[in-house]
């Protein structure tokens, strides 16, 4: 199963998820991560799991919760910015509440959907948005074999101050893999989300 780890597995939202995502929402804290600026309310919020269930080719966007094997919500991650033609899409990650943070869950997480990206939905690549002086995300991508293709100097206003943003890939090296080989043998042919930074 593609979505099931060893510490964790990604589900689909459900509605008793309400409370959780009115929680992350509306926390102040995740605003600069998540291009937020104002408050969500739980009707807005319940709308938004009425509509979870839409197709990501259709909606371009899929979001997922990071639950424990013992039923504990410890997170959400988002696939967005999905592009079928291009095959890549953006991916986004939160861990909290804070007690879940720096226990390997944002890593298996982050491993399991690009895994799902990859297998099931073709792409050719995945990426990520990363503030500069986000340190624990930075790391955590490096060491899923992500890597800095970009540094965007100036690319937020945050409080007042301009901060740059890192760009972090993952090609499918499957993919590349085959690709190079058919060209080689001359016989290759072709064919949701608003956490941009990572809290973990």
């Amino acid at each position: 199963m593609t979505l099931k780890g060893d510490e964790i597995f990604l589900r689909a939202l459900e509605p008793e998820d309400l409370d959780f995502l009115f929680e992350i929402e509306n926390n102040e804290e995740f605003w600069e991560v998540s291009a937020t600026s104002v408050p969500f309310s739980r009707y807005i919020l319940k709308q938004y799991l009425e509509n979870s269930h839409k197709d990501i080719y259709e909606v371009k966007q899929l979001r997922l919760v990071i639950s424990t094997h013992n039923g504990e919500t410890v997170g959400l991650i988002d696939i967005f910015d999905f592009d079928p033609k291009n095959r890549r899409a953006a991916l986004g990650i939160l861990i909290a509440p804070l007690k879940y943070r720096n226990k390997g869950y944002g890593a298996e997480a982050l491993n399991l959907v690009a895994k799902y990206c990859f297998a099931h939905l073709g792409l050719h690549q995945v990426y990520a948005n990363v503030g500069e002086d986000n340190t624990s995300s930075r790391i955590l991508f490096e060491k899923s074999g992500f890597i800095l293709s970009a540094n965007k100097k100036d690319w937020n206003l945050v409080n007042g101050e301009y901060k740059a943003e890192l760009t972090y890939q993952l090609l499918n090296l499957k993919h590349v893999h085959q690709k190079n080989s058919s060209y080689h043998s001359f016989t290759w042919y072709f064919r949701f989300g608003r956490f941009l930074i990572l809290y973990l």
